[in-house]
């Protein structure tokens, strides 16, 4: 009796996970959502005056003393691996190169130094970066109320990313979705829904709890090395928008992804990504583009453990919209 209740069991859990049930339906699923929906995501998921009418910290209030110890502890093996990807030289994927100049600054007997010259705009889909609360704004309003009318060339006079100066230390979960269907990468413009999110908690035994980053894994950067380059905007994995009210339940403090997090196409008229101004304008949660999991998820399901700590230290420019980043998973 009781191997027999084991086997229906393996059999329920095998078929809630299947590319069948989670991929291919979601595929040919059509929902149509509107600019009215998410002015009504605007509204009703925001976090506008939830810790003050001046708060310029957004989401990461919910990173507390003890989250940060609570993700110390996950701390075992003592390994660190990078989730950022290199910086790219050329120009890739619709995004302008990394510019990097060295320079011989002096050379005076057997005394020398060389230098640096950085340029780079970062904002794109290929150098990973973090998306301030200062990148988006919606109706003239940045999160918290906060007019971009005052934004000028010189920086941005509320929500810069110097605000973020004591960085990122929290617990991260990563959600391979490829891992979840079974798969290598996700398909062009694949949407991941809640359902996706959940089966994965339930898969990896793990509970996305306030505070957390979570980390969503498309597989782009092994889709780009075997098919080759694509046009990002016409076909490229992601969440779908019916995501925002789940992340919102769960309070996450920062979400992040392998490429620009929505779906694309949205499927909503006049939003190119609208997941990306729910979650920095009205949720105030910053935004993790174009990391690179390749490694990280490699040692994840070789230890099957998807929680770690993540640490990811902006660069601190007064008025800077975000800054590119080398987030660091540590096991």
């Amino acid at each position: 009796m009781n191997r027999y209740l084991l086997l229906l069991v393996a059999i329920f859990w095998m078929g809630l996970t299947s590319p069948a049930l989670l991929g291919a339906d979601d595929l040919d699923k059509k929902e149509t959502l509107t600019r009215a929906d998410i002015e009504a995501y605007m509204k009703s998921l925001s976090n506008w005056g939830r810790w003050g009418k001046d708060d310029q910290l957004g989401a990461l209030n919910l990173i507390t003393p003890e989250k940060r110890k609570q993700a110390a502890k996950l701390v075992q093996e003592g390994i660190s691996i990078s989730i950022g990807h290199e910086s790219v030289k050329e120009e890739m994927d619709q995004s302008l190169p990394f510019e990097h100049t060295v320079t011989v600054n002096s050379q005076l007997g057997p005394i020398g130094s060389a230098g640096d010259l950085y340029s780079v705009q970062y904002h794109g889909y290929t150098q990973t970066h973090l998306d301030g609360l200062a990148h988006l704004f919606y109706r003239n309003k940045l999160y918290n109320g906060f007019s971009s009318k005052h934004i000028t060339p010189t920086g941005c006079p509320q929500l810069g990313i110097e605000n973020f100066r004591n960085g990122i230390f929290t617990k991260a979960i990563l959600m391979d979705i490829p891992q979840l269907l079974g798969v290598k990468y996700l398909a062009a413009g694949q949407p991941i829904y809640p359902k996706h999110l959940e089966a994965w908690e339930k898969m990896a035994g793990v509970k996305v709890e306030p505070g957390d980053a979570v980390l969503i894994n498309t597989g782009r950067w092994v889709r780009r090395k075997l098919e080759g380059p694509w046009t990002i905007s016409e076909g490229s994995a992601g969440l779908h928008t019916s995501c925002l009210p789940w992340l919102k339940s769960r309070d996450v403090a920062v979400v992040g992804s392998d490429l620009c997090l929505d779906v694309v196409p949205s499927g909503v008229e006049g939003f190119a990504l609208p997941v990306h101004w729910v979650i920095v304008t009205a949720m105030g949660t910053p935004i993790l583009d174009n990391c690179d999991f390749t490694e990280a998820s490699k040692f994840c399901r070789e230890k099957k453990r998807w929680s770690f700590l993540l640490t990811a230290d902006p660069l601190v420019v007064p008025g800077g919209t975000g800054s590119p980043i080398n987030p660091v998973a540590t096991f």
